[in-house]
């Protein structure tokens, strides 16, 4: 998944500022739509068996939903007019697989009309992406509400992967989330694909005496200037997020302690004892880190956005 799938701009307006959910429920819908869940899951396993970049996509989708105004649904608004929607901010542009909440949306639309949020069946998607790419699985509380406000924006609330420890842990702290937070949702890169533009900083006139960052791995470092030179033209190219991008696992921490990670965000990590001790006990034990990270999902995706329950995910009533 690219960078700026886990991270929050700085400089938040704090009108703009979301806070946790009171209110969700893990049986929220048990009396109204029952049968939700299994709905959302059969729209995302269909579609993960024909595009195995799906549960990435989906996952980044979510974080992005939550990092600008709540987990609300606003990212899978549709542009309309001179409004341009935050799945038109540039950060956005290659998220993908909108139609798999569209095709679950409908599904559970049949099953209990006008009964459940966009936003918590993009939660659960999320969720079953994780569980669909051999991670873990969990309840998720539900109770969201969908937002009508959308904007292009906004999403320079979502950071470039240039970000340093200081400015991550600033970016979190505003979303109540911790450094165990950031360093557990940092593990959502073990899925997913990232575009020459995210790291091309790292690779290619670092700085003033070096063309390379010279944390990275050499090696590493050569293969990733081979695939994106300086004047890449190649529109599509990049690397994944580490060498088993469709299996959701540890191997990105073990990646990150060799100096082969693809983004300064990532290298971040490392740069304070606390964040490194993190990223060392995830790299030693899965479990462990599959717990520290369903334990920050499940509290980033309770911040509080929405107001209403949308009947199309793509348009305001």
């Amino acid at each position: 998944m690219e960078a700026v799938a886990v991270l929050v701009f700085a400089l938040l307006v704090i009108s703009q500022m979301a806070s946790p959910v009171s209110a969700l429920s893990l049986n929220y819908y048990d009396q109204t739509c029952p049968k939700l869940e299994s709905a959302v899951t059969e729209a995302v396993k269909k579609a993960t068996m024909n595009d195995n970049t799906v549960p990435a996509a989906l996952l980044r989708m979510h974080f992005h939903d939550c990092f600008i105004r709540g987990c609300d649904a606003s990212v899978l608004l549709a542009s309309k007019g001179t409004n341009q929607a935050e799945k038109d901010g540039p950060p956005n542009i290659s998220l993908h697989a909108f139609y798999v909440i569209d095709n679950a949306k409908k599904a559970v639309e049949a099953l209990c009309p006008g009964v459940v949020s966009c936003a918590d069946i993009l939660a659960l998607a999320a969720r079953d992406a994780v569980a669909l790419s051999g991670g873990p699985t969990w309840d998720v509380p539900k109770g969201r509400k969908d937002g009508r406000i959308s904007k292009a924006s906004e999403t320079r609330q979502l950071p470039p992967p240039t970000f340093n420890i200081s400015q991550l842990k600033q970016s979190f702290s505003q979303r109540g989330l911790s450094l165990e937070d950031l360093v557990a949702l940092s593990g959502g890169h073990t899925l997913g694909f990232a575009h020459c533009s995210s790291f091309q900083n790292r690779i290619h006139s670092f700085n003033a005496t070096l063309d390379v960052d010279p944390t990275l791995n050499p090696s590493f470092g050569n293969s990733l200037r081979s695939v994106c030179p300086a004047h890449n033209k190649v529109k599509n190219a990049g690397a994944t997020m580490d060498s088993s991008a469709t299996t959701f696992d540890n191997v990105y921490y073990k990646l990150l302690l060799q100096g082969k990670s693809l983004f300064t965000s990532d290298q971040a990590l490392l740069s304070t004892r606390k964040s490194m001790n993190l990223v060392s006990k995830f790299a030693s034990s899965q479990e462990m880190f599959e717990k520290a990270f369903v334990k920050s999902m499940i509290k980033m995706s309770s911040i509080s956005g929405g107001q209403e329950i949308r009947l199309d995910c793509k348009v305001v009533r």
